[in-house]
């Protein structure tokens, strides 16, 4: 067996840890054929937002160049790479580091969420690219999934949901205690927090099975955020009680129980009759900013007022979320952060 990640001595930091820069990656016109400037419109209002506090490069299909060009910040660097769908944090690199200068990436296998409904072939080299470009030493993980499906203390602890990893059209033949050992190897989680499934609106269509990032997130170690839904009425309210109960029943990797706090879900409901999966867990940290999920909710304001006393050393912004809700994720879904060394 080949050495892995941990045994070279990297492992996967918190997403607040310093970074050198966020990665995206455009949208594919053909992918958001039916309202592309939507899609172009809530991508670049976050890339310009975080483009303002650190350095970003947005992965662009070559037909795509000219779109990027016009609306992003001229910061903002454009790196030409074919691309299938525009969703970074699950098709792009985990970066690693080793606490000595050294960076390495993860390149998980990706073959769109284990749906089966089109090939992504070139989303499942996007990875390889990016560890290149950012001159990471890259490894390669047979384990099929998605930087959205895990969420880390930094520390060693590690949440992801049932229905992710062990997902029949992403792992159909892995044991929970292979997928552990895999994430022990490969990003240096000693400890994993399982959560039964994710969000009701998460599964079918456009969905995830049940990404963790829409569920819970450390605040730091010892520390985590837990979305809850509070209207009894919502096929949520009684999934995030359940995933409560797990973190409180739960110690990290050095065995301290956690912390909960809970981050109440927005207020609306449904969107075209179905429920939705709207959350203000999927934010992303960049260096000095917290940047939020709005839904022009009357809850938008008390997320920003958690955070920034959750995040006292950064600044918080909103950005309009609804809008890539819509094609099936939140900010955090769209970004992937490359911790410096």
């Amino acid at each position: 067996m080949s050495s892995s990640p941990v045994d070279d001595g990297f492992f996967m930091p918190a997403e607040g840890h310093p970074h050198t820069r966020t990665w995206m990656s455009w949208p594919v016109e053909e992918s958001v054929i039916a309202e592309p400037d939507v899609a172009f419109r809530a991508w670049s209002q976050v890339a310009n937002v975080i483009a303002r506090y650190e350095p970003l490069t947005m992965m662009t299909d070559p037909s795509q160049v000219e779109s990027a060009r016009t609306w992003l910040d001229p910061k903002v660097e454009i790196l030409e790479q074919p691309l299938d769908d525009s969703w970074m944090r699950d098709s792009g690199a985990t970066f690693l580091i080793d606490g000595k200068g050294g960076l390495a990436g993860v390149d998980w296998t990706f073959n769109g969420w284990g749906t089966g409904l089109a090939s992504f072939d070139k989303d499942d080299r996007i990875a390889a690219s990016a560890i290149a470009e950012a001159g990471g030493r890259p490894y390669r993980s047979q384990l099929v999934n998605e930087g959205g499906g895990i969420h880390v203390d930094g520390e060693g602890t590690v949440l992801l949901t049932e229905t992710v990893q062990l997902h029949d059209g992403r792992n159909p033949d892995w044991t929970k205690a292979e997928v552990e050992d895999e994430l022990r190897r490969f990003i240096g989680a000693d400890k994993a927090i399982w959560f039964p499934r994710g969000l009701t609106a998460d599964y079918g269509g456009y969905g995830t099975n049940g990404h963790v990032d829409l569920l819970a997130s450390f605040v730091r170690p010892g520390v985590v955020l837990c979305h809850v839904q509070p209207d009894s009425s919502h096929p949520d309210f009684e999934i995030t009680r359940e995933n409560l109960a797990i973190l409180r029943g739960s110690t990290d990797a050095r065995g301290r129980p956690l912390e909960v706090i809970e981050v109440p879900a927005p207020t609306i409901l449904e969107r075209d009759g179905k429920p939705v999966e709207y959350s203000y867990i999927n934010h992303y940290l960049a260096n000095g900013l917290t940047l939020l999920c709005s839904f022009d909710d009357p809850r938008d304001q008390e997320a920003a007022d958690l955070f920034g006393k959750l995040f006292p050393e950064r600044t918080v912004e909103m950005v309009s979320a609804p809008p890539i809700f819509g094609y099936g994720g939140g900010i955090h879904c769209i970004t992937q952060q490359q911790p410096r060394p």
